[in-house]
């Protein structure tokens, strides 16, 4: 693990300006590289168009919340003038951070913000794997309580805000997301056909999925072959990359989590269960990190969140339209490797590096 200060998962929530600035650099220039490996690898035009229009967002971000009483010129229209205006908005948000009692809360939310669209880049790049694992037994968790959320301060995303003690009983969870090969067995044995190992919605999702590809979906997004190895298309790339199998499968909604779950005689996690264990059984092999992964439940905020910040990048969705992800991924920055990060997605979305595991019923 980094031992660079700037990866710090718990410093960055109280970081001053000074510290705010460096991190802002230092998003920046991760999100550069990242874009410059699009133009390095065998990328199509149009997933290049994709890249350029994600970087310039960090831009368009900060331009939008931090600049606008500071004079910045407006976006320009010629596409050959977006690098330098990207500059142009980071020393003025740089300057603008200097400044004497300026509220860090914009500063911090942009921070934010970038790491996400250097995730998304990376993502879209497919630059990475998660690593092999070797396979652990399940872990059991006594019965205990845990605390939900935290502190509503300036560098703690806002779906965190709030909180509240609840007692979690005694239960059995994974000590790893669920790999390639346990996922494999699942859709071997028929998971993608049997009607009765998902719920009504995600058979709805399933079919809507298969006919506007034009086939039956028969495995994740970007995944060519389950049966005999799995075979992970690099959109990227020419060709098929196999898949180790334990490696944690990705790409995986909610809905094919929640089949699974049923296939194999199990369910997902609470966000308290899953929070007391990344919390207290790191000793005890429960590892996470290696892909966002699906919880049991609807998006929510926490009770005592308050009103969002003006500068908010997570605000919360309508009720019950949105699952939570927990945990990190591959393509998250070190310094976002929080055991309370929470994410909300559509329980359908399989465009991130997005995983599960599972507990006993």
């Amino acid at each position: 693990m980094s031992t660079d200060p700037l990866d710090d998962p718990v410093a960055i929530r109280s970081a001053g300006a000074e510290w705010l600035s460096l991190a802002l650099l230092d998003a920046r220039n991760h999100l550069l590289r990242t874009l410059a490996g699009f133009e390095a690898e065998r990328t199509e035009a149009a997933q290049r168009s994709q890249a350029w229009q994600i970087a310039m967002r960090a831009a368009a971000w900060q331009g939008r919340w931090l600049l606008r009483h500071g004079g910045l010129e407006p976006p320009p229209a010629d596409d050959t003038r977006w690098g330098q205006w990207m500059a142009d908005t980071l020393d003025a948000s740089l300057d603008r951070l200097a400044a004497p009692a300026a509220d860090l809360t914009p500063f911090h939310q942009a921070l934010l913000h970038e790491d996400r669209l250097g995730e998304q880049l990376a993502v879209l790049l497919h630059i990475s794997a998660p690593p092999a694992r070797a396979q652990r037994q399940p872990l059991w968790m006594p019965a205990q309580q845990v605390m939900l959320g935290g502190d509503n301060g300036p560098g703690v995303p806002f779906n965190e805000w709030g909180g509240q003690t609840v007692a979690v009983p005694e239960f059995e969870i994974d000590a790893q997301a669920v790999n390639w090969q346990q996922y494999a067995e699942f859709a071997t044995d028929g998971g993608y056909d049997r009607v009765e190992l998902w719920r009504a919605a995600g058979w709805s999702w399933l079919q809507d999925q298969s006919a506007a590809a034009g086939e039956a979906r028969r495995a994740p997004r970007h995944v060519a072959q389950l049966a005999g190895g799995v075979l992970v298309q690099r959109e990227n790339k020419i060709g098929l990359q196999r898949a180790a199998a334990g490696q944690a499968a990705m790409h995986v909604s909610r809905f094919e989590a929640e089949a699974w779950c049923c296939w194999a005689g199990r369910r997902l996690p609470t966000e308290a269960e899953w929070g007391l264990a990344a919390a207290t059984a790191g000793s005890r092999g429960f590892a996470w990190g290696d892909v966002f992964e699906w919880m049991a439940g609807s998006a929510r905020g926490w009770p005592g969140a308050g009103p969002p910040p003006a500068a908010c990048v997570d605000l919360p969705p309508p009720s019950g339209s949105q699952g939570v992800l927990r945990g990190a991924s591959i393509a998250t920055r070190r310094r976002r490797h929080h055991p309370a990060a929470r994410r909300f997605m559509p329980p359908g979305h399989d465009l991130a590096f997005c995983g599960f595991r599972s507990c006993a019923i």
